[in-house]
């Protein structure tokens, strides 16, 4: 059993998911959108995503962390709030002594629907069908969803490359 935190960091809403792997199986624990306090000052907004994710982290136990890289968005300054928010994020990961595996857009994409240039409707599709949801997730939290099964698919494939026969909490054995 891993339980896997997803997040997608955006400087208006930041998407987290959490999934619990056992072998081949991915099941759904939880997920949602931290929907940011847009007239309030970025150093504000870092915080909330800050504090929100400690809470998530608590009360969830996550062993592992996944997060999407930064890509470049429509402007140079929107990166910049992109690139703030998920060092807010990654700060709380680190903070709480989870290691951070980071995925660029491509890799999650490629790992959910089979193509890196797949359009958010196909995540969420794949997100849902692959988690056996009953409703379409919100896309931030599918988005999310969608980074915590890429890093599934990449540990799972590590393990086999490695020979390893089984994992057992976290640990390679």
């Amino acid at each position: 059993m891993a339980l896997i935190l997803g997040i997608d960091p955006g400087s208006v809403k930041t998407g987290f998911g959490i999934i619990n792997v056992l072998g081949n199986r991915h099941d759904y624990v939880t997920s949602g959108v931290i929907r940011l306090p847009v007239k309030e000052e970025l150093p504000v907004r870092l915080k909330v995503i800050y504090d929100s994710l400690i809470e998530i982290i608590d009360l969830h136990s996550p062993q592992f962390v996944a997060v999407e890289q930064v890509f470049m968005a429509k402007s140079a300054g929107s990166a910049l709030k992109l690139g703030q928010a998920r060092g807010a994020a990654i700060v709380a990961c680190v903070t709480s002594n989870l290691e951070v595996a980071e995925y660029s857009a491509r890799q999650i994409k490629q790992a959910v629907v089979g193509t890196g240039a797949a359009n958010k409707e196909q995540v969420q599709h794949m997100v849902k069908t692959l988690l056996k949801l009953p409703a379409t997730p919100q896309e931030d939290a599918a988005d999310a969803l969608a980074t915590a099964i890429c890093h599934a698919h990449t540990r799972a494939s590590l393990i086999n490359l490695a020979g390893v026969s089984r994992v057992r909490r976290g640990r390679l054995s």
